[in-house]
């Protein structure tokens, strides 16, 4: 794990340390930020999808008009 690793692991776990209530108002914050938000839709997105078959995207195309 490199430095940006073990920095993010280290936050990670102060994270846990909170308390709910802290935890919550943390990730109220973070959700009030509309950047921080939307990247946090597209990781959750990306991680349901993540197994979902793939398929060309000339398929892709042709199925959407394009």
């Amino acid at each position: 794990m490199g430095a940006k690793g073990a920095t993010a692991e280290v936050f990670l776990t102060a994270f846990r340390t909170l308390a709910r209530k802290e935890q919550d108002i943390f990730l109220s914050s973070i959700l009030k930020d509309k950047r921080l938000r939307e990247d946090l839709i597209d990781i959750a997105i990306a991680e349901m999808r993540a197994k979902d078959k793939s398929r060309p995207f000339r398929d892709f195309l042709k199925e959407h008009g394009n």
